[in-house]
């Protein structure tokens, strides 16, 4: 499967476009650098892109989260809930090492659910990676709140 136009554009409302390079609010040494709509490969301090190029990373970026979860699932999906989950890959990543540590949809309980059968558990799961380093962010709350709500009604 690949991103609708509705998933692509849910993507871009929740990274938000930035147009001069800033380090990685989640980083504590200020790498990577970011760009654009969460674009990070050779970016450096200084750069700075126009909003086409800014969605043509976009577009290139979202493919790895795409082959990820078209890897990782192993049951049928909907067009909104396949965007959800690129969504959640995109941020938190797909996490596909070998230890058991959920880093990432790979090691999940929202993957172990869904690739169950249990769609409705796996929605839920969504709920709980709203944490960066123990601490509840608001914008992650949000953003896992409305992939929930695009992955249950295919809705963005």
């Amino acid at each position: 499967m690949r991103t609708s136009d509705e998933g692509l554009a849910f993507l871009a409302e929740h990274e938000g476009l930035r147009l001069v390079a800033y380090p990685d609010p989640g980083s504590v040494d200020g790498h990577p650098w970011t760009i654009g709509y969460g674009h990070t490969r050779g970016v450096k301090r200084g750069d700075t892109c126009t909003k086409e190029q800014a969605m043509e990373w976009l577009r290139e970026d979202v493919r790895g989260a795409e082959a990820a979860v078209n890897r990782l699932v192993k049951v049928p999906l909907t067009q909104g809930q396949f965007d959800a989950l690129v969504s959640f890959v995109f941020n938190v990543g797909a996490d596909e090492d070998t230890d058991t540590a959920a880093e990432g949809l790979g090691d999940s309980t929202l993957l172990r659910m869904l690739n169950s059968g249990d769609y409705v558990g796996a929605a839920v799961q969504f709920d709980r990676w709203n944490k960066n380093d123990g601490k509840v962010m608001a914008g992650l709350t949000r953003r896992r709140k409305d992939e929930r709500e695009m992955f249950e009604t295919g809705l963005a």
